[in-house]
């Protein structure tokens, strides 16, 4: 449930220094092993969507919100698309290409993203000779969605709230800076977490 992955989050988010990162060797920084998720790394989540899911923990927090919404879907094309354009091997574009379409694009796509018919239409096209380049228009329109909507409700929510001012946190004004276009004071949302 929805709950049980919000709390599996909190705890992977405040994991204790004890935890090994030295396995993943695909990282382009391996995190040391006092290396903490800051309140300050938290805070600039809400300074932009890029922000946020650039970064790894918090492209994760934002899977599991967008996961309870049921549009997970959103952010798999967008990771994807990001994917996609690593590839190195041209033959390798054509198959992944069309893994892609098939999953969130075409009309029967198993996650299908929502696209106007004109961009869905061009990347339609785009598929006829897949180049690194050939989701650009899709992704962009897909992030902008995202940015729009889901990412604004994500910052009222407690998948966001409950890691910028931990519970027990108090709510003086020390945890609720505001920055340059977003507020974090204490409205009715955390008072109840900081009671």
């Amino acid at each position: 449930s929805a709950k049980d992955m919000k709390h599996r989050l909190g705890f992977l988010l405040q994991k204790s220094d004890s935890c090994d990162y030295s396995s993943s060797q695909g990282k382009k920084e391996k995190l040391s092993s006092s290396q903490r998720l800051s309140q300050e790394e938290v805070r600039k989540w809400a300074d932009s969507l890029e922000n946020l899911i650039h970064h790894d923990r918090g492209l994760a927090a934002f899977r599991a919100f967008l996961k309870s919404e049921y549009s997970e879907e959103n952010i798999e094309f967008w990771v994807s698309c990001e994917e996609y354009k690593k590839t190195k091997s041209p033959a390798k574009l054509s198959p992944k290409a069309r893994k892609i379409y098939d999953e969130f694009i075409s009309v029967q796509a198993t996650k299908e993203v929502n696209l106007d018919s004109c961009t869905r239409e061009k990347t339609s096209h785009n598929m006829l000779e897949p180049t690194l380049s050939c989701f650009d228009e899709a992704q962009r329109k897909i992030f902008t969605l995202m940015e729009k909507d889901s990412y604004r409700r994500f910052l009222k929510s407690p998948y966001y709230l409950d890691l910028v001012s931990p519970p027990g946190a108090g709510c003086g004004p020390e945890n609720c800076k505001r920055n340059h276009t977003h507020s974090l004071d204490c409205n009715s949302n955390i008072i109840s977490q900081c009671a």
